[in-house]
């Protein structure tokens, strides 16, 4: 076979075999396939786009590009779930403890983040003593006594995927659904569960914008778990708006929490009611969808899920005494308003740019050797349909800078205050299976 041949193939908008594939990927990770090659092979799938099996088959080559995680020493179906990522998500803070709570194993390898604030990674981190990086026997043992643990992904984790990604960054080829699909999936898929739950985000803070590209990724990904032997569904939500009403590491730490104790904020609950449901309902502790959500409701309200959070701090190291003393978690020196300048009704926020923002005020990462402030990030006081009165605080920024103009610039230009109350919006659009 010649590199060559095959990007001309791929160029005339024909299927490329599971050979074909495989000896792409394999020799890009060798170094025998050059950038150049790589990139123009990229560049076309861009453009031509891929078949079901051929994505199916990038994303096995990803995943036998490196090592993969073996789940077998834990009793029962083990169920993870992985978002596409959005302003303002402590999804997986939330259901996690949710999960476990009604003995469905969640074994979650989880990265940190670039971007506006961290992964879940770095969230965690952020309770003091909370242990990411835990050995396998404790990992395994810790899912099959607690039913539950989290750990950072492990550095041979399909390095075809990061090698393939870095180079898909500078060439202009990341926003391809074949390409996205088949990263995402390759690494849910080593990382070892049985089952996944895929959290796809589409709106102005989400890599998706529209709702007809969000459905064609998450169809994209089910079908690829399916054909790898995975259950797996996708529930497509709504991003066009920062979720909850806390931004930042710490900060998120203590929404999340919230939610736990029944105090969350309406989207986020729904949001992290439905995709629990969901992990239980693939992990067979239900046998429908209506049944699960209702238990879980009833797992908030009788604090056993914060309880359950607690024993999971407790489990992986972490200061415990936050859940009852949450001031115990990084604060930041200074805290900035941003006032609304005339009454109305909040109809528009951009939630990507208060993600940036976020990340300027130092919740996030420009590059990967950044240092995260766990105390920084932004509170949505005022969200999408609130009444708010000239005066009135919408956001407070959290940071330790002591000059925080390039995001307080920011902010104060990325909502939109009308006369009218606007339409209530959906937080959940689709359910693919």
């Amino acid at each position: 076979m010649r590199m060559v041949d095959l990007i001309n193939k791929k160029k005339e908008g024909k299927a490329l075999s599971k050979d074909e594939i495989e000896f792409i990927v394999s020799g890009y990770v060798k170094g025998s396939i050059p950038d150049y090659q790589m990139s123009a092979f990229l560049m076309t799938v861009y453009f031509k786009g891929m078949n079901r099996a051929e994505i199916s088959n990038l994303t096995l080559s990803y995943v036998n590009s490196g090592n993969t995680v073996d789940l077998s020493g834990i009793k029962g179906i083990k169920v993870d779930k992985h978002s596409s990522g959005g302003v303002g998500d402590k999804i997986s803070l939330i259901v996690i403890p949710l999960v476990a709570a009604v003995g469905v194993p969640v074994a979650k390898m989880s990265g940190r983040g670039m971007g506006h604030t961290g992964g879940t990674i770095d969230k965690l981190e952020a309770i003091e003593g909370f242990n990411t990086n835990l050995d396998y026997n404790t990992f395994i043992d810790n899912v099959n006594k607690y039913k539950m643990a989290i750990t950072g992904q492990t550095a041979n984790l399909t390095p075809a995927d990061k090698k393939t990604y870095a180079l898909r960054d500078v060439t202009g080829s990341v926003d391809s659904i074949p390409l996205i699909a088949s990263s995402i999936m390759s690494k849910k898929i080593a990382a070892g569960a049985d089952a996944i739950v895929l959290d796809v985000k589409v709106g102005s803070g989400a890599f998706m914008k529209s709702l007809d590209n969000a459905k064609e990724l998450a169809e994209t990904m089910v079908a690829i778990g399916k054909a790898l032997n995975r259950k797996t569904i996708a529930i497509i939500t709504n991003m066009n708006e920062p979720l909850g009403h806390e931004i930042g590491n710490a900060n998120e730490v203590r929404e999340a929490m919230e939610v736990l104790k029944g105090n969350g904020a309406e989207d986020e609950t729904t949001v992290a009611l439905t995709i629990a449901a969901y992990m239980v309902l693939l992990g067979g502790a239900f046998k429908d969808f209506d049944s699960a959500y209702e238990k879980l409701k009833d797992i908030i309200k009788s604090g056993k899920a914060i309880e359950k959070f607690k024993e999971f701090i407790k489990i992986q190291g972490g200061d415990t005494e936050i859940i009852d003393k949450p001031d115990k978690l990084p604060n930041s020196k200074y805290h900035v308003e941003i006032k609304a300048k005339e009454s109305g009704y909040i109809e528009a926020i951009k939630a990507d740019n208060i993600g940036v923002a976020a990340m300027l005020l130092g919740a996030g990462r420009r590059t990967k050797d950044d240092k995260i402030d766990f105390a920084a990030g932004i509170t949505v006081v005022k969200k999408y349909g609130d009444r708010v009165n000239e005066g009135d605080a919408v956001f407070i920024l959290h940071t330790n800078m002591g000059n925080c103009t390039e995001a307080k610039n920011i902010v104060e230009t990325s909502f939109k205050i009308g006369k009218e109350k606007p339409e209530a919006i959906k937080y959940i659009y689709e359910i693919i299976k």
